[in-house]
């Protein structure tokens, strides 16, 4: 999930994002100080989720949030305040959660499970499958469950969330079918841009990336590197 911070006190915003930065499948897209660039990141960045104070220069974080409910793909709201009279206010405005500061690490857990779980697809995941061979049954795969694939000589492993399956397709085929869904990473690896977090570069100059919902962290090839720096660097992408 694509998180927005939007405070104008530097060590709230320190806060939360080291309690984010414990989960793997959230990215911070960026920070911001007042309300008027809460509207502008929100076009720009296009978060699933803003993490909202109330009391801001400019627009307070209400006017902020009755704002991005007219965009065409609003992100959800969780205030942060240390104000507890603004909750009623805060829910009518349809905020998907309220956390009073300092924000403890377990309420903000909650908060974000509650989002995860409120999180719409977007028209490009609908009905976006992967078949695969599960023994002797074939089954399908939703593509915003997959890990990453990994080809082998002899076939091409998708990795999900429930575990792992083999599927009949080649990289290949599945990256000109989803194309607009998958990177490549190595020749023998695809993976959902959606799970990219970042890169790694070990003592020996190989280069892994940092993959959303798993530990295991996929060697980049030179020839793909500049293309995944690219995408990182790219805000929305």
């Amino acid at each position: 999930m694509r998180v927005l911070i939007a405070d104008d006190e530097p060590l709230a915003r320190m806060r939360l994002r080291t309690l984010l930065a414990r989960r793997q499948d959230v990215t911070v897209v960026g920070e911001v100080a007042d309300g008027d660039a809460v509207l502008e990141a929100c076009t720009q960045l296009k978060p699933d989720l803003v993490l909202l104070d109330i009391e801001m220069p400019g627009l307070t974080g209400t006017l902020a949030a009755k704002r991005l409910a007219t965009l065409s793909a609003p992100p959800q709201v969780i205030f942060c305040t240390a104000y507890e009279q603004h909750a009623l206010s805060a829910f009518d405005l349809g905020a998907t959660d309220y956390l009073l500061k300092p924000v403890r690490a377990e309420r903000l857990d909650e908060a974000m499970e509650r989002a995860m779980a409120r999180r719409q697809p977007t028209h490009a995941e609908r009905g976006a499958w992967l078949r695969a061979r599960h023994g002797a049954d074939e089954v399908r795969v939703a593509l915003d469950e997959v890990l990453y694939l990994l080809a082998d000589e002899k076939y091409v492993a998708v990795h999900h969330r429930g575990g792992m399956w083999l599927i009949d397709e080649s990289l290949r085929q599945l990256e000109a079918a989803h194309g607009e869904r998958l990177v490549r990473l190595h020749r023998n690896c695809l993976v959902p841009r959606e799970r990219l977090l970042g890169l790694k570069t070990l003592a020996d100059g190989r280069v892994l990336a940092r993959l959303a919902g798993t530990e295991i962290a996929p060697e980049v090839s030179r020839r793909n590197l500049p293309a995944i720096r690219q995408l990182l660097r790219t805000p929305g992408a």
